[in-house]
């Protein structure tokens, strides 16, 4: 994969230091309140900076500090056993990991708090309407290389952007869709999923892969206060999700089926769309903390409530209802 950003064993080296130094979103003028840190995945920044505002608004004597991370720095920053206790990735902990804490006589409480879909969004200009996932597979490894080879258009060379090479997003891409072959040459990377967005907005031959709560019509225009996800979180109510308009995302099918679907909550839930994962918190925080109540919150009806707000399908909420096509 081509790319500018550095090598991700620097990323995580100088992710770690700074989780050792204690460098945070606070300003380190302030001496903060019960603290908890966590280390979450890049690819869930919104839905997590949603979910500590709304728990500082309720608790506001509490302190939520979230370093945003590779998949791997966040494992480790666990494993570590430092100020860091809890952290928000693609999957649990193995046993040998958990064994490994608790030999060191630590807690591990771990639970799926939601499943992600991954998104293919294309500039609204381009008339591609479906994916199969035999067809990004063969543009992911440039055995396709321009959209009139996918559909008759005259739009030429395909370019692949993801947020960076180290992210879970790629990681997902290579593993699930690839089967572990190499990219090809039409794949790069930026530094953040909100470049992936703007670079296919702007440009008709992109293709971007990117979490789907980064696609939600309610990521766009006016953001809600605090307060009103305050009170939206105690609501139990569905409400139908649309997507960002800046952008066109692709209805995805999978092999050897027939109908395509987009990343609507509804059809991640029943599995009808094919490209999703579960999202893990963990956290080695005893009873009592911050850091615990925290861990409590995201997974409990509040929590959830909120990232069934963001797009993606929380793991213990009912998916929202959605307009069949």
């Amino acid at each position: 994969m081509t790319t500018a950003l550095k090598s991700i064993a620097a990323v995580a080296a100088f992710a770690l230091l700074a989780l050792l130094s204690g460098c945070g979103k606070k300003s380190s003028s302030m001496q903060p309140l019960p603290l908890a840190k966590v280390a979450c995945d890049e690819s869930f920044e919104n839905i997590m900076e949603q979910e500590i505002n709304v728990y500082e608004y309720i608790y506001p004597k509490e302190d939520v500090v979230a370093y945003y991370l590779p998949e791997n720095a966040c494992i480790d920053s666990i494993m570590a056993m430092g100020s860091v206790k809890a952290a928000v990735v693609t999957r649990p902990l193995t046993e040998k990991e958990v064994s490994y804490l608790r030999s060191h006589k630590k807690l591990v409480h771990q639970q799926r708090i939601a499943v992600d879909a991954l998104a293919i969004i294309v500039n609204p200009q381009n008339p591609v309407e479906i994916l199969s996932r035999k067809d990004i597979a063969e543009i992911l490894s440039g055995d396709v290389t321009r959209w009139d080879q996918v559909e008759p258009c005259k739009l030429g060379e395909i370019s692949v952007i993801f947020d960076h090479q180290g992210s879970s997003t790629v990681k997902y891409m290579r593993d699930s869709i690839m089967d572990g072959r190499p990219f090809g040459p039409n794949v790069s990377a930026v530094k953040t999923n909100p470049e992936v967005f703007k670079a296919v907005a702007e440009n008709k031959n992109a293709m971007g892969v990117i979490g789907v709560s980064w696609v939600s019509s309610d990521m766009k225009g006016r953001e809600h206060s605090v307060e009103e996800l305050a009170k939206a979180v105690e609501k139990s109510d569905t409400t139908m999700l649309d997507f960002n308009h800046d952008v066109k995302v692709l209805k995805i099918r999978g092999n050897d089926v027939v109908q395509a679907y987009k990343p609507y909550q509804a059809y991640i839930f029943d599995g009808s769309y094919p490209l999703f994962r579960s999202v893990y918190m963990i956290s080695t925080a005893p009873g009592g903390t911050t850091t615990h109540r925290f861990y409590s919150f995201v997974t409990g009806f509040q929590g959830q409530k909120l990232i069934q707000m963001t797009g993606i399908l929380p793991a213990t909420l009912r998916p929202r209802m959605v307009s069949v096509e």
